[in-house]
């Protein structure tokens, strides 16, 4: 398996080389490091870094936490969830045709993420929920409170 680089930038690639280099070789001149560290077009990324990494120090950088794969899963709800309510919210200011389905819409969207995260927050892994809820609780919570105040706003306009 090789190290999917990608998901850093090059500077923070640059760095963790460096300083994996200055901790496993304590007696390598800095110069030496600048060598082994320094961008080439000819040489794979992976290459150079590959022979002063250890391969735990790899798997640890290149593995997701479990907390990372459901943020982002939530994330990606939360995204198309937000998306419909800007849309619903604003045919509700203008007071169309299109806003009640437009907020039926939200409602159901926002369903989707409270289901994906009261899975993840009322599961078995204690850590995992509090990550979850330090890490994107509070936007769930205001898409919650938006969409109700939509909702408000479309019954006082009636």
């Amino acid at each position: 398996m090789q190290f999917p680089y990608t998901m850093f930038s090059a500077t923070m690639r640059r760095a963790i080389a460096i300083r994996t280099l200055r901790l496993a070789r304590p007696q390598t001149p800095s110069r030496a490091i600048k060598t082994l560290t320094r961008p080439s077009q000819t040489v794979p990324s992976q290459a150079r870094y590959a022979s002063h990494v250890s391969p735990n120090l790899v798997r640890w950088l290149s593995a997701k936490s479990t907390a990372d794969e459901r943020i982002e899963e939530i994330t990606e709800l939360y995204a198309t969830a937000q998306d419909e309510f800007e849309i619903a919210m604003e045919e509700t200011e203008k007071q169309t045709v299109y806003a009640e389905e437009d907020r039926k819409a939200a409602r159901e969207e926002l369903d989707k993420v409270k289901e994906a995260y009261r899975l993840v927050v009322e599961g078995p892994d204690a850590d995992l929920a509090e990550e979850v809820k330090r890490r994107i609780g509070q936007r769930v919570r205001e898409l919650e409170h938006g969409v109700k105040a939509m909702e408000q706003l479309a019954i006082e306009q009636d």
